[in-house]
């Protein structure tokens, strides 16, 4: 293992263990009567052997027989207490490290999921957990439990025959070697079959979850090809390292029966010659067996470590990661606000440098519909975003009721913030939880109402368990349509303040387009609603129409003044009427 920066990991994991000090307390106890027990045993099979069954006192022999039963049942009480305990701990412990992934995933900003795989995350989530888990309980708990059953079993062995014992214990230097250059190999490659595992669940993931796509494309046979490439790449990561541990299981085996073949015929012979008796020689060569046990699973738990490093390492550069957008420390709620927004010559570009906003200015009073209009690429998402701080400007100011954003939390400006989006996001749950997302606490009042004046009330009742139907992941028995005016439900039943409409109407037909019109025009009354189209006839009655062009405000104005002044807007307006031959922005 990379000593250093390994031995920090494993510090952190462990550090997951300190609230459950009690149960550890518990298991170690535990523990030390267990071993009391197994070092006992020998010395009674001992006395039974010598003094029961070679002085044929039956009497004697029945005792001993009964107090190896009383042991058992005592040992067996107390192995099943310890395991119970060490499985809560590592599973508690497995349960804190997924809820701060989570909570550290859902605090992130948009700039690093847009440069992190699904599958990366799933695979830190649920196999680099479980490797934690496995260290901070069993693992942990058998390399101490087995180092204090060596030690005192060569203390025993010592004091019954010092040159038997001396070789005994010459073999462990020789496992500890092999255990540690099992784990030097092991660590980079457990590292990269993780990594690998990850991009296959990535694999998975993206397929999944585009299946309608590749069906109706024919592209299942590429797909299939694409994920053989991947799971080929982690089927030779894994044999590379099942031979690894091929090699390293058999050595530690004969390393350590090497020394229970020589007591044997060793120990054998003193016996002959009377050095030794019957029952001492079974008590030794019982706690050989007690010995080398331990040597083993010690010998294959070691490099565990090592993988658990790895695994920590991935988890960590996760949890380590700096929140871009985050409440500053004096922040203060931001109260219920009128919507008035000022943009102050603001500017972004994402961390790889590239510039998406420049010098961008603009005001609105509460109330106005503004309607962002340009090309692909042209900045208008971005814009939108900055609004809601999803991410912060690389320059320049946002304001709010002439209040900088930067300076109230995140959670008192998003709850301000209604968004309906051409690209709705349901949850795999009901009807009704997905329109209280934003409102948990909403009454079925206000949950019929939200969905009457969504148009949504009408084709909810039609479906056979109505509010509580299912609807699937990201709710696929829904049409676009219906699941449009579930996501204008689920902003009015929050009483937003500013509104985010993202060509909300883009896909649907008229009838539809119609029903969502209606619905959207009850929710921008009295709302500062800025809307993301590129149907000419969805924003000529906004307030303001910028009109962006790579990522500056080209021109800015009502329709009818557009219309006069916009060579670019005049274009649009063109193509639109006449498409023949035309650019659609």
């Amino acid at each position: 293992m990379n000593s250093n920066s390994d031995t920090q990991i494993l510090k952190r994991c462990f550090g997951y263990l300190r609230p459950y000090l009690n149960a550890q307390i518990g298991i170690y106890g535990l523990m030390i009567g267990i071993n009391g027990i197994n070092l006992f045993v020998p010395q009674i099979i001992r006395w039974a052997i010598d003094s029961g069954i070679f002085q044929r006192n039956l009497s004697l022999l029945s005792q001993a027989i009964g107090i190896l039963l009383l042991l058992t049942f005592i040992k067996g009480v107390m192995i099943y207490f310890q395991g119970d305990w060490t499985e809560q701990a590592s599973q508690r412990v497995a349960f804190d490290i997924r809820n701060e992934l989570l909570q550290k995933l859902t605090a992130l900003s948009f700039s690093f999921h847009d440069q992190t795989e699904a599958g990366q995350i799933l695979s830190r989530a649920l196999q680099d957990v479980e490797r934690i888990r496995f260290l901070t309980g069993r693992a942990v708990l058998r390399i101490v439990e087995g180092s204090v059953l060596i030690i005192l079993t060569a203390v025993f062995l010592l004091t019954m025959n010092l040159t038997l014992a001396g070789l005994i214990i010459m073999t462990l230097p020789l496992l500890l070697h092999r255990a540690y250059t099992f784990g030097r190999l092991i660590r980079p490659l457990s590292y990269r079959i993780q990594d690998q595992l990850g991009a296959l669940t990535t694999q998975i993931e993206q397929n999944l979850r585009g299946a309608r796509i590749v069906k109706a494309f024919g592209q299942e046979k590429l797909e299939l090809e694409r994920f053989t490439v991947e799971n080929e790449k982690w089927f030779k990561l894994s044999v590379e390292s099942a031979k690894i541990q091929a090699v390293n299981a058999p050595q530690l085996d004969l390393i350590a029966n090497f020394g229970t073949v020589f007591i044997i015929w060793y120990g054998g012979w003193l016996v002959t010659q009377n050095v030794l008796t019957l029952g001492e020689l079974v008590a030794f060569t019982t706690y050989l067996a007690m010995l080398v046990r331990p040597i083993r699973l010690i010998g294959r738990i070691i490099p565990m470590f090592a993988i658990a490093a790895s695994a920590g390492e991935r988890l960590f550069a996760i949890l380590d990661t700096p929140i871009d957008v985050k409440d500053a420390p004096d922040a203060k709620p931001l109260s219920r606000i009128n919507g008035r927004i000022r943009f102050n010559n603001v500017s972004f570009a994402y961390p790889n440098g590239n510039d998406v906003l420049n010098n961008i200015s603009f005001e609105t009073e509460p109330g106005q519909i503004i309607a962002l209009m340009g090309g692909t690429g042209s900045g208008k998402t971005t814009l939108i975003n900055l609004v809601a701080r999803f991410y912060d400007p690389t320059n320049g100011e946002i304001l709010i009721d002439g209040r900088m954003i930067k300076n109230h939390t995140l959670h008192s400006l998003r709850s301000q913030i209604g968004f309906v989006m051409q690209d709705t996001i349901l949850f795999a749950a009901t009807i009704r939880e997905n329109i209280i997302f934003g409102h948990p606490n909403a009454t079925e009042e206000e949950i019929i109402q939200a969905a009457k004046n969504a148009q949504a009330h009408e084709f909810i009742m039609a479906m056979p368990d109505g509010y509580d139907t299912e609807v699937g992941e990201r709710g696929i028995t829904l049409s676009g349509g219906q699941k449009q005016r579930l996501a204008i439900a689920r902003a009015l039943i929050t009483n937003p303040r500013i509104l985010i409409l993202d060509d909300a109407t883009a896909s649907v037909d008229t009838n539809t387009e119609h029903l969502i019109q209606k619905a959207l025009d009850f929710l921008m009354k009295g709302r500062t609603t800025f809307i993301i189209a590129h149907r000419l006839s969805t924003i000529q009655r906004a307030d303001q129409i910028l009109l962006l062009e790579n990522g500056r405000i080209r021109d800015q104005g009502t329709h009818k003044m557009l219309l006069q002044q916009s060579d670019l807007y005049q274009r649009v307006h063109n193509i639109q009427h006449h498409p023949e031959g035309g650019i659609h922005i």
